[in-house]
């Protein structure tokens, strides 16, 4: 997974409630409220923010009892790159495709993208069965896919689809079979 640290400045504001603690983490924490969770098309999802500096003369607005002040912060931010391989466990498993874990998100395989065969859901299991060899993906699986979209998503996060249908992609159990037999 591409995560990526940013240096920001900008300008924070302490409300009066926060005032009896460290400048700090006051600051820290009102940082964390505006920005954790929020996705940047720039940028991608903003995962944590953390190293903050803030200037300890602050700026006071009439009819507003907040303090402003200057801060300088890291923000550990996710956001997965074009033709990307990740790994992730399936969490979801629907009639159209599955869902894979990857950490900050959520990426998406349609069913037509999941192998080169035809593929069936089952929905009493649920699960994705490769009609002609056989084989299985169920909600828990380990899988490895390639990054083929990226695109934001409004009030949602992002939206990454992926690919299992290259050499080297798919359940990871059904890799490591393959190159077992590869290398006899």
């Amino acid at each position: 997974m591409v995560y990526r640290v940013y240096r920001v400045r900008d300008v924070v504001r302490i409300p009066p409630e926060k005032f009896h603690k460290p400048l700090n983490i006051a600051a820290w924490e009102e940082l964390r409220n505006n920005y954790e969770g929020m996705v940047t098309k720039n940028m991608g999802i903003i995962v944590t923010v953390f190293d903050v500096n803030v200037e300890p003369e602050g700026r006071i607005i009439p009819g507003d009892g907040a303090t402003y002040h200057l801060a300088e912060f890291n923000m550990l931010v996710f956001y997965p790159f074009l033709k990307e391989v990740v790994e992730g466990e399936v969490n979801t498993i629907l009639n159209h495709g599955l869902f894979v874990d990857l950490g900050a998100s959520d990426g998406f395989v349609y069913i037509n993208q999941i192998a080169d065969e035809r593929i069936e859901y089952d929905p009493t299991r649920p699960a994705m069965i490769l009609r002609e060899s056989k084989r299985m993906i169920e909600k828990g699986d380990w899988v490895r896919a390639r990054v083929y979209n990226v695109a934001p998503m409004p009030g949602k996060g992002l939206r990454v689809q992926l690919t299992m249908r290259q050499p080297f992609l798919g359940k990871v159990e059904w890799i490591h079979k393959k190159q077992k037999t590869d290398e006899k």
